[in-house]
């Protein structure tokens, strides 16, 4: 990383509300899967929040009797909490950018997640080089670990 962001990185924690999201990341409804990112350290962490409702889309059919977020789709939103933290940290020249999964890799799932929770989205860069970024992210639910995953991501224009 340059020294700029090196230097702030340190006394940096910051919150990003979902009207500032929508203006760092492309991703929309139905497929905008964090809410609010709290807790960021620019260029180290970040915890995003998303609120499970009924009213998702995907509860439809997964599954209409027993309502489960699908798995990929709780790796996905740490993906987006790690492209917010990518982008914070960045600032607003990389705004709007593209973040395309490279790979992910050791991903569990402890917990099913549904309806009614609150999911903390947990994403700790794990290293990068030039646009490429690795993360290790845990999704928890009330204090417990619903999955985990570790995963690389390459941030290119549209």
């Amino acid at each position: 990383m340059n020294a700029q962001i090196e230097n702030t990185t340190a006394a940096a924690a910051t919150s990003v509300d979902i009207k500032r999201i929508l203006e760092m990341i492309p991703h929309r409804y139905p497929m905008l899967m964090v809410d609010r990112v709290i807790d960021m350290q620019l260029d180290r962490s970040a915890v995003g929040i998303k609120n499970v409702t009924i009213n998702e889309p995907f509860f439809q059919g997964h599954f209409p009797s027993e309502p489960v977020m699908p798995g990929v789709l709780v790796v996905e939103a740490m993906a987006q909490t790690a492209c917010v933290l990518v982008v914070s940290t960045f600032g607003a020249g990389s705004e709007g950018k593209l973040v395309y999964f490279m790979s992910i890799d050791g991903v569990r799932f402890r917990r099913p997640v549904v309806p009614g929770d609150r999911l903390e989205l947990h994403v700790t860069k794990v290293q990068s080089r030039a646009n490429v970024w690795k993360f290790s992210g845990k999704a928890i639910v009330e204090g417990r670990v619903a999955a985990e995953a570790t995963f690389a991501a390459m941030i290119r224009d549209r």
